[in-house]
């Protein structure tokens, strides 16, 4: 064959092979961070990056006679929900704490001042214990009536709160593992707010055991909460989350004894094929694990052998009980916004694999034995799903490729900038922006968005919450995700 014929069928050859283009993580992890300026309420630092925000929600908490100022909006509204806030802050220092070696300096900083923004306020939450625990800001009702920006909304911003002995066992709870896992990120930094985080992490978790029972039981708070974010899944995965984190913060074996005195009790067996805001068990099995491969903690076996259980359920070919999966390959819960659980599962599969590889174990699923890498691929398939190796080839990052969701069902992204336009548009007015075809003027760089569905279809409109609606816990536990891959991309 001459020369230039084998050249050009080379060349053939290789137009006609797959094009697979290397996702940047180190760019996904950087937006993944800064998106939380974006969910920003109080008054904003001079380092602000996200400059389309400005200062919003200044008066929280007065008519209850307090400072509750600051915080994060959990969503596309303006609520400030403490119940998905206070885990949003503890995945986020999760991220910290087990994946800061894969951070750059720089990225980790901005972590923690995202983690500090949110522990700040949830220390403010629980200023009152052992008498009184604040519950969330805004009336989530009238707030959803209306699409406002938050620098100028005119909805109402009740504070509501819940005095002792109303129970709170799941937001006390969360706000326990919260303040245990931050002190542990802080521990080096800012040893005397570490500090100071550990001592309200006790004191929080004294509540939540002593007055069991959900938050959403008050009959004050119910209307308020729900249905956005009633605990649906009880209260005891909440205690058993805060109590592992307190283990793993003080190493007190009264930690140790309240895990093992209250795992049957808490019906751990049986809740473990997931994790996310409201159901801690699948998390806490995995965390409470590390002690067991670390330590060999043998009381704590009965926690690991269900973790395994747990990481066997990702393999299709396994016995027993197995997550689902959409025909592209995404980790699949029928759950409001899809990737907050794919979020979260994908979190505690790479955490697992990561004690599995440290421990030089394997995953023993039966007569199956599955290496650390086939977890981590399985979660790598996640992240590039994610961001954009899908049925539908958009990224559901915003900011992130050149397709991603234009129209985000995000307030303060759809209306312009005050900074921009500085009238008010009010709240029947903003519904004009919201019924609008145009993208959002204000890009929400890093957001992910809800998702697709089980078909892996996505409808790309401001209209449809479900599918573009992004969520700081979403991108929480993407964090410590994306440092992974940042610095191990070619696990195949």
């Amino acid at each position: 064959m001459k020369p230039s014929i084998l050249i050009l069928t080379v060349f053939v050859l290789l137009l006609l092979l797959p094009t697979v283009i290397p996702h940047d993580y180190s760019d996904a992890l950087y937006k993944s961070i800064l998106f939380f300026e974006g969910q920003r309420s109080g008054r904003l630092p001079r380092e602000q990056r996200m400059l389309w925000r400005s200062d919003s929600a200044l008066k929280d908490g007065e008519n209850l006679n307090t400072d509750l100022v600051g915080g994060y909006y959990d969503a596309g509204d303006n609520v400030k929900f403490h119940f998905p806030m206070a885990f949003t802050a503890t995945m986020l220092a999760w991220s910290s704490i087990d994946f800061s070696c894969y951070m750059s300096e720089n990225d980790f900083s901005h972590n923690l001042v995202n983690i500090k923004w949110a522990t700040d306020y949830l220390l403010k939450t629980v200023s009152q214990l052992p008498h009184r625990i604040f519950v969330q800001v805004g009336e989530a009702q009238p707030d959803h009536d209306c699409w406002e920006r938050p620098e100028d909304m005119d909805t109402p911003r009740t504070a509501f709160a819940i005095d002792a002995p109303g129970p709170a066992s799941d937001l006390a709870g969360e706000i326990t593992a919260a303040l245990a896992a931050a002190s542990i990120a802080f521990k080096q930094s800012r040893p005397i707010y570490s500090q100071l985080l550990l001592s309200k992490a006790i004191q929080t978790f004294r509540y939540a055991d002593m007055h069991r029972g959900s938050y959403a039981d008050n009959q004050n708070v119910h209307t308020a909460a729900c249905p956005f974010y009633c605990s649906n899944n009880g209260y005891k995965d909440e205690l058993l989350w805060g109590a592992a984190w307190l283990r793993r913060a003080t190493g007190s074996d009264y930690y140790l004894e309240y895990l093992v005195n209250n795992r049957e009790t808490f019906g751990v067996d049986y809740n473990y094929l997931d994790f996310g805001w409201d159901s801690k068990f699948g998390g806490a099995d995995v965390l409470i694990a590390k002690e067991v491969f670390e330590k060999n903690v043998s009381a704590l076996t009965p926690f690991k052998d269900i973790a395994e259980k747990m990481m066997c359920a990702v393999f299709p070919e396994t016995a027993g009980p197995h997550m689902s999966y959409t025909p592209g390959g995404l980790l699949y819960k029928p759950v409001g916004s899809q990737l907050q659980s794919t979020a979260a599962m994908s979190f505690v599969i790479l955490t697992y694999a990561d004690y599995l590889s440290k421990s030089s174990q394997q995953l023993s699923c039966g007569n199956l034995k599955f290496q650390s890498d086939s977890l981590r691929r399985i979660v790598k398939r996640q992240v590039d799903y994610i961001l954009g190796d899908n049925p539908m080839h958009v990224s559901y990052m915003v900011g992130y490729g050149d397709q991603y969701p234009r129209q985000v069902h995000h307030r303060g992204s759809s209306i312009p900038s005050v900074k921009v336009q500085s009238t008010a548009f009010g709240c029947i007015l903003g519904w004009n922006i919201f019924h609008s075809d145009n993208p959002n003027p204000n890009i929400l760089v890093g957001a992910v968005v809800g998702g697709p569905n089980v078909d892996d279809t996505f409808v790309g409109k401001r209209t449809n919450a479900t599918d573009t609606e992004p969520t700081t816990y979403i991108n929480a536990p993407l964090v410590g995700v994306f440092a992974y891959f940042k610095s191990n991309p070619n696990v195949a």
